[in-house]
């Protein structure tokens, strides 16, 4: 059983459960990936083949953990490993896409069919409303957009849709339904005849093949004898359904998750997936995993009594072996700027250690002859100083004071959560791949036919889509037929070359190398962050033939925020920089420092958060506001400060704010005050 050393007693109940059912309830920071991945490697161990086991994740970066952990621990135990002979680790969007290929001719795809971000899918929804004479200012395509995508995590087909919204009446929602119906009838049209999907059609088309073809589903259920699901509390009703079509025949689910982390209910995860594990599968173990590796017994303490308000949750409380740990520190402020101010000097109080060092490396700045600290005067005190804090809200409007906070104090900082693939050069030059290899995709040939210039405009674009391209101008034709030639020399390119090589032809062949390069210093950024997408590209160079490419194009595509940042913040990511992040964006990470901003009245709780969703009293909203505090709260390993601020500027207006009531509910012997006097002096000389 030496696979199974270094576990707890609970983490290695749950690997060596082998057959049927098995709930993981594992508390933050408790090693569920640890457990997750012993299981896997147990199953192995007892003789299941490996491509018999699939783990489904939520992002990209856990996937390609699990995968990298499973490999690892086999091959440390002695087992043979074969590349072609492994388990199936993915997303759900990722399964989804793996099913959709595999079928497509069924589905009335080609196998290369394009994915459309959201802001393809927002911009061929604006389109629909334009065509079917409704005012795109009027009625906003992106919040169309959304109902469409919550209805389709529903399990919603259209029909039932537009069904619904004929029964609404003629009320104003009424009439909105029926328009969004409308908009979404010939959005569907236009994917399809672009052989397109939006990322909801990866969940939604593979779960309705599961569900509606009875040999496709035994066929799944057949490849996969053992199902993993990790963070069951974020599945919606189509990852939910999916799941259980997948593991009905052979019941050896294994779900691991955490109610009191359920905080995405804006995506549609729907916490009542994981509260009624016991109900789907009465036969199901449960394990809880309370034993806390992360944070020191003070954060614990107080994540314990915040989260245990809530009424919806298995009770559970963690603990650890770690050290109690230093308080709380709670600081009031005037507004956000002497907030922001607080944090960043409190930020170089921990880096520097002793605030003699720090006075000593304040430099000159200014007219009125501050001192301000230079982070390049701190290297050779200790590396890595900064890469251990991070500074959460709860919207993103408040980054603003704390970056200027950062900026004023040169401190290093990096705000995450922007991807690299949504910039516009990636974005272009992933669109001339996808055009090369799906000649129907219009959105993509409509973003590159003119980038760079060709002199083709709107009339001849709309020519082309109607067919009508034997019309044009012979002068406009020869430009037209030019630019779907340079698309099958890259789709040859694609068929012969590494992806490495494909990206650099396709670059130059396409004119955007020299469109770049002749203009701004801005777009010789963008030159070089292409640059960086050929290397990026090197990984998927083992690929044979068009393969590369295409999960490159796949990968790129099912992105999600927690996997993707800009180029510019993956080069800085490894440097030594404070995150800023908004607490949602948070979930998964873990800093030696954490300092929760804005904790005020009508903020955090957020007040959205405050009508009641479910009758009886219980407001669910409210207790998702708490629970994404408690996520905030266990995101720190030792040390934790709060913070909130009697005014704070809003739209322009200045807003009187009482505290949250989160840091009442922490108990007063935990927390301790932090005063103005408490900060670093101001040195002037």
């Amino acid at each position: 059983m030496q696979h199974l050393a270094g576990l707890n007693p609970k983490q290695k109940e749950a690997a060596i459960h082998t057959k049927g059912p098995l709930l993981i309830v594992a508390g933050a920071g408790a090693g569920k990936t640890k457990t997750i991945t012993h299981r896997i490697v147990n199953l192995i161990k007892n003789g299941v083949a490996p491509e018999r086991i699939l783990a489904v994740t939520f992002t990209n970066k856990a996937a390609k953990e699990m995968r990298e952990r499973i490999r690892e621990a086999i091959l440390r135990y002695g087992s043979l490993w074969e590349q072609d002979c492994e388990p199936f680790v993915s997303t759900f969007h990722s399964l989804g896409v793996y099913i959709i290929k595999e079928n497509a001719r069924i589905l009335g795809l080609t196998k290369y069919f394009t994915i459309l971000d959201e802001q393809d899918s927002t911009s061929l929804i604006k389109e629909a409303l334009k065509e079917l004479g409704f005012d795109p200012k009027q009625y906003d395509s992106r919040k169309i957009k959304n109902i469409i995508s919550r209805e389709k995590g529903k399990f919603t087909n259209l029909a039932d849709y537009q069904q619904r919204a004929n029964d609404a009446g003629e009320d104003g929602f009424g009439m909105f339904a029926k328009i969004v119906a409308q908009v979404w009838t010939l959005y569907e049209k236009k994917k399809s005849k672009e052989n397109s999907l939006d990322f909801d059609d990866l969940l939604l088309k593979a779960t309705k093949l599961l569900k509606e073809n009875e040999e496709i589903r035994k066929f799944y259920q057949a490849k996969w004898e053992y199902i993993h699901i990790d963070e069951y509390q974020d599945t919606n009703e189509v990852q939910y359904l999916m799941s259980r079509l997948l593991a009905e025949n052979n019941k050896n689910i294994c779900v691991v998750g955490d109610a009191d982390q359920n905080i995405y209910s804006f995506r549609g995860a729907n916490l009542k997936n994981i509260l009624s594990f016991e109900k789907n599968y009465p036969d199901a173990k449960i394990v809880l995993l309370e034993e806390n590796y992360r944070s020191s017994q003070n954060i614990l303490s107080a994540a314990n009594e915040i989260i245990k308000k809530n009424k919806y949750r298995p009770e559970k409380n963690l603990f650890t072996k770690n050290q109690v740990g230093e308080k709380i520190s709670v600081y009031k402020a005037l507004d956000e700027n002497d907030e922001a101010d607080f944090v960043a000097r409190k930020i170089l109080g921990i880096v520097s250690g002793r605030e003699d060092i720090l006075e000593r490396t304040l430099g000159r700045s200014g007219d009125d002859g501050q001192r301000k600290f230079s982070a390049e005067n701190f290297r050779g005190e200790s590396e890595n100083i900064f890469s251990g804090v991070a500074i959460l809200y709860r919207a993103n409007f408040q980054s603003r004071a704390l970056e200027e906070a950062m900026l004023r104090y040169n401190i290093p900082y990096q705000v995450l959560g922007v991807k690299f693939f949504e910039r516009k050069e990636i974005k272009d030059t992933l669109a001339y791949l996808r055009a090369a290899l799906n000649p129907e995709s219009l959105s993509d040939i409509k973003r590159i036919i003119n980038f760079p210039a060709r002199g083709i405009g709107k009339v001849t674009l709309a020519k082309i889509f109607a067919g009508e391209k034997s019309s044009l101008p012979i002068k406009i034709k020869i430009k037209v037929d030019n630019f779907y030639k340079t698309l099958e020399e890259i789709k040859e390119k694609i068929e012969n070359a590494k992806p490495s090589e494909v990206i650099k032809f396709t670059v130059k062949k396409s004119g955007i190398e020299n469109e770049l390069s002749a203009g701004t210093e801005e777009d010789m950024e963008r030159l070089e962050n292409i640059k960086e997408l050929a290397t990026l590209a090197l990984k998927y160079d083992h690929f044979e033939n068009s393969l590369g490419i295409e999960k490159l194009l796949e990968d790129a595509a099912l992105a999600s925020d927690q996997d993707s940042i800009t180029i510019n913040q993956e080069k800085k990511e490894k440097k030594d920089a404070v995150k800023l992040m908004t607490v949602h964006a948070a979930k998964g990470l873990e800093f030696k420092y954490v300092f929760i901003t804005g904790l005020e009245d009508g903020l955090f709780p957020h007040e959205r958060s405050s009508a009641p969703t479910f009758a009886e009293g219980f407001d669910e909203a409210q207790e998702e506001e708490r629970r994404l505090f408690y996520v905030a709260v266990t995101r720190a390993k030792e040390k934790l400060f709060l913070s909130f601020a009697n005014f704070r500027t809003i739209f322009g207006a200045r807003v009187m704010n009482a505290p949250s009531e989160f840091i009442s509910d922490i108990p007063a012997e935990l927390l301790e005050g932090e005063s103005g006097k408490n900060k670093i002096k101001t040195i002037y000389i």
